[in-house]
């Protein structure tokens, strides 16, 4: 006897239901059941569905979606209901789900089961209250998914993956207004190129979602001869969806009818009272989601458009160097912040014999919104109209200070509206201004409050190079920017950026700083384009939340990146001699500078092979800094330079200074605080020595990585 025989013999029929075909397989008794002739039919999966309890079948789908995550049955109870709308009788279905993907195979049994008896609570079933609480699960996960769409795609992506309890519709469609043009802004459940017709229909159209767009009232059409009957002009254009139910419900944004929404089902709905309020609600909470994503477009279409106008094009070729760029916005508000980059092409008074001197500008203007942006505007044009005139760096900032004090004195009038905005509020700015002459290497570098450059030597090693400087621009009218020089040997980089690039999640300049320099260490080749890329992403990428600094909450600042690579002069050979160099000057209003020149000696000396000699090396230059610094009036020009191969390096550093009286050995007492220095140079170098110069002198003392004297002699 067949397995179907006997199934039949104790009223239980069998069904296969294919989610990804959309098909449901009957036996003879399955379709019985299901309220259909008997006997085996292969049918839709709307055609089934519509057999079912609206209530129950929204509860189905989680049921069979916990099943196929478990791989258990999944057992549920349907009524199965007439065409009427009365229940016929109540089934039990228990399947076997079998995952495919996204989709599923459901094999399984249906089986009648009795009704409860009279009288009792379960007779009466709250169908209403089952339907209630249905929708309020729907529109609270609907609400807050559309809630959470950030651009019109995403909005109507979430519409197309509502699934409505009861009455889920098979097409969807969001109609716009453009003038006196009904447009569509997307839609699914549809074909491509079915929605040629209604992509651009006039507003008078006899069409529902014209008619809705007019009159602001939602359209309901449960069955195709109501359509045919209210749109005879439209009816050829839906026929061919063979669709059996549409509802039509106005966008309305503050009043104001934006569009229209339409769901199409092919079975049956009757639109209830409660099924409209579920539509009505939905297109409301789908027409708010729609306005947010259009201004959110509209600012990021802003923005966008602010930073092209406002961040330069790099120009032209330098014969000899390689520079890089990147400015990445905050990512709040219109994303668009007070820091830029610059790079100034400078007049023939000062281009020197070759005529290709240029500046590279960086800088930071307090605040990340609108009026930053536009102060930033201002002052970049300043920067360029003052260096353009043929003004040295110290110069060019001194002016820049004075133009955008102005600007911020003229905002510090009484707030007029009582607000406090901070709009009225004086702003300032911190800037890096850089004059280079290419021919040379020659960096003159004036910095107003910004960060010191960092420069990346021939063999890979990152030196913060400390730089003299003066007040952020705007504080004062009159402000002095003295200028550093330095030089840029070949195979050498130096970076200058913004403070967002060292403190943006939650670190401050010194553990920024120690984020930022292994990127710098570890690059290898000779694409700058590659390392600005690490150097963004080590910041904003995925590891980057991994590395969270020392600070309680994860700041996020608006991103200037600037590199300039001083190039070899043959392509892929390496330097003539590895060299590392580093310089800075004590003045004497300025002691804890000291502090400076220590921490700069050991970073160039980071892999000298005996420690000891650093600590002695950074022991005689606090002795001979300290020593110009008390018994002259000048300041101390500190220079070191490492020189040869890894191993066999010659460390040379120098400390000059005005004064011409030249240092003599003394011999100190037990209890002398001083007149040590000579003798420690003397014990503790491997050379020394002192030597005169015309407007001052030079004490100097090397140092052997081998630790001896035969790969250098004292100069």
């Amino acid at each position: 006897m067949r397995t179907e025989d006997v199934l039949a013999a104790i009223a239980t029929g069998l069904w296969r239901w294919d989610n990804a075909a959309g098909t449901v397989t009957l036996d003879a008794e399955a379709a019985r059941l299901l309220g259909l002739p008997a006997q085996p039919a292969t049918l839709s999966e709307a055609a089934v569905r519509s057999r079912f309890h609206p209530v129950d079948w929204n509860e189905v789908d989680g049921i069979v979606n916990l099943a196929v995550a478990e791989g258990t049955l999944a057992e549920v109870r349907l009524r199965i209901m007439d065409e009427n709308g009365r229940v016929l009788r109540t089934v039990r279905s228990r399947s076997k789900p079998i995952a495919s993907g996204e989709s599923y195979l459901l094999i399984g049994t249906i089986q009648e089961v009795a009704e409860p008896q009279p009288g009792t609570t379960a007779a009466h079933p709250s169908i209403t209250g089952d339907w209630r609480r249905s929708r309020e699960a729907f529109l609270l996960d609907a609400g807050r998914a559309l809630a959470e769409a950030r651009s019109t795609s995403e909005v109507l992506r979430v519409a197309a993956s509502l699934s409505m309890p009861g009455f889920s519709p098979d097409g969807l469609a969001v109609f716009g207004v453009a003038g006196e043009r009904l447009t569509i802004i997307g839609h699914h459940g549809h074909n491509p190129g079915d929605d040629g017709p209604f992509t651009d229909m006039a507003l008078d159209m006899d069409y529902p979602a014209a008619d809705v767009v007019r009159n602001g009232r939602a359209i309901y059409l449960p069955t195709p001869q109501e359509y045919r009957r209210r749109y005879p002009a439209a009816w050829p254009l839906a026929q061919r969806f063979d669709r059996q139910s549409w509802a039509f419900v106005p966008l309305i944004v503050a009043g104001h009818t934006i569009g229209a929404w339409m769901a199409a089902f092919k079975h049956p709905v009757a639109f209830t009272p409660d099924e409209r309020s579920v539509l009505t609600t939905v297109a409301r909470m789908l027409a708010q989601a729609l306005a947010r994503a259009g201004e959110a477009e509209s600012e990021r279409e802003l923005s966008l458009g602010l930073q092209r106008a406002m961040m330069p094009t790099l120009g032209p070729d330098i014969p000899g160097m390689t520079v890089a760029a990147r400015y990445v916005p905050t990512g709040g508000g219109l994303q668009v912040g007070g820091d830029w980059y610059d790079m100034i092409p400078l007049p023939g008074s000062r281009t020197g014999a070759g005529g290709s001197r240029f500046a590279l500008v960086i800088g930071d203007v307090q605040g990340h919104d609108v009026r930053a942006a536009g102060l930033m505007g201002q002052l970049r044009i300043a920067l360029r109209a003052y260096a353009s005139e043929g003004h040295t760096p110290d110069a060019v900032l001194s002016r820049a200070s004075r133009f955008l004090y102005g600007i911020a004195e003229s905002y510090g009038v009484p707030d007029p509206y009582g607000d406090g905005h901070e709009d009225y509020a004086p702003r300032f700015a911190t800037c890096l201004y850089i004059e280079v002459d290419p021919a040379t290497g020659t960096l003159d570098i004036a910095r107003a409050g910004h960060p010191d450059p960092v420069i990346r030597t021939a063999d890979g090693t990152a030196l913060i190079r400390a730089t003299a400087g003066g007040l952020p621009l705007g504080i004062e009218a009159d402000s002095d920017y003295p200028t550093t020089r330095l030089v840029l040997d070949p195979g050498e980089t130096i970076m200058i950026c913004t403070d967002g690039l060292i403190e943006t999640g939650g670190h401050d300049m010194a553990s920024g700083w120690t984020r930022l320099r292994p990127i710098l260490e570890k690059h290898t080749g000779d694409s700058l384009e590659q390392l600005a890329d690490e150097l963004v992403q080590a910041v904003h990428g995925p590891s980057s939340h991994h590395t969270t600094g020392p600070l309680v909450d994860r700041r996020e600042d608006d991103i200037a990146l600037l590199l300039l690579r001083r190039n070899v002069g043959g392509v892929g050979t390496a330097p003539p001699a590895v060299v590392r160099r580093t310089a800075l000057t004590v003045a004497q209003a300025e002691p804890e500078r000291i502090a400076g020149a220590r921490r700069q000696l050991r970073e160039l000396l980071h892999d000298w092979a005996d420690e000891e000699q650093v600590d002695s090396a950074v022991l005689m230059i606090s002795e001979m800094v300290t020593n110009v610094l008390v018994h002259t009036d000048g300041d101390a020009l500190l220079v070191a330079e490492a020189r040869g191969e890894l191993g066999t390096r010659r460390l040379r550093v120098e400390v000059a200074d005005a004064s011409d009286e030249l240092p003599h050995r003394r011999r100190p007492s037990e209890m002398a605080s001083s007149g040590r220095g000579l003798i420690l140079m003397e014990m503790l170098a491997d050379a020394w020595g002192v030597d005169p110069r015309g407007d001052g002198k030079s004490i100097w003392f090397e140092l052997y990585e081998s630790g001896g004297s035969a790969g250098s002699s004292a100069e």
